[in-house]
């Protein structure tokens, strides 16, 4: 039910991140996932391919480090949602180190989105986006580190611990199609030592996981 679109990378002759297509053809490929019946995401980091794929009706924005104020109504509007990877763009440091010699326009830009980042979210949270947890893992991030995506929405973002916790569990689970705790359902908990509501640290120490009805811890 979904179609991942990679909406930018480094252009290296450029030497700065770009659009990976022109405009029409991003907004054509969200347009055909649509027609398909299917939903659309976009990996994005630079200012403009965001903006071409917000603006083409994009279902989910991944990253979305290049956000405007603008765009962030305009996501609100649609209703389209954030999946911010905090974790990920954290790490924007070593990737401008790593470039800096042979990208130094590239290694400036990504270190400007990662430092402006959390005024982003916290922008795109308080205007009513809906915001979804993930880590971006299984390539330079281990997998396992929902918790702490959670704990960074909260602390960096400004999200209430309900909110942050209900964007890794029940909202994200609703937002894509799965049935919360319901007669029939797919028996999907984690189980904490105390109210996570009250105290989001909470969620580095569970106690128990349960995954379609089976511990799996």
């Amino acid at each position: 039910g979904w179609v991942k679109l990679v909406g930018d990378w480094i252009d290296r002759d450029a030497g700065d991140l770009a659009p990976a297509w022109d405009a029409q053809t991003l907004t054509e490929a969200v347009r055909a996932a649509h027609a398909a019946g299917a939903r659309a995401a976009v990996h994005t980091f630079s200012e403009t391919a965001v903006e071409i794929l917000v603006r083409a009706g994009v279902d989910s924005v991944e990253h979305g480090t290049g956000l405007s104020l603008d765009l962030i109504d305009e996501m609100a509007r649609r209703g389209t949602a954030l999946v911010p990877t905090m974790l990920n763009v954290a790490g924007f440091g070593g990737i401008a180190e790593r470039a800096r010699e042979k990208f130094p326009r590239y290694a400036r830009h990504m270190l400007a989105l990662r430092d402006n980042f959390p005024t982003v979210v916290r922008a795109a949270y308080e205007a009513g986006v809906p915001i979804y947890v993930g880590t971006d893992a299984g390539g330079g991030i281990e997998h396992g580190l929902a918790a702490e995506e959670m704990l960074l929405l909260h602390e960096r973002a400004g999200m209430s611990p309900v909110d942050a916790l209900a964007a890794g569990s029940w909202r994200a689970r609703e937002w894509l199609g799965f049935p919360g705790l319901v007669e029939g359902g797919l028996a999907d908990l984690v189980v904490y030592p105390a109210d996570p509501r009250a105290d989001l640290r909470v969620v580095r120490a569970p106690e128990r996981i349960v995954l379609r009805g089976r511990v799996v811890r």
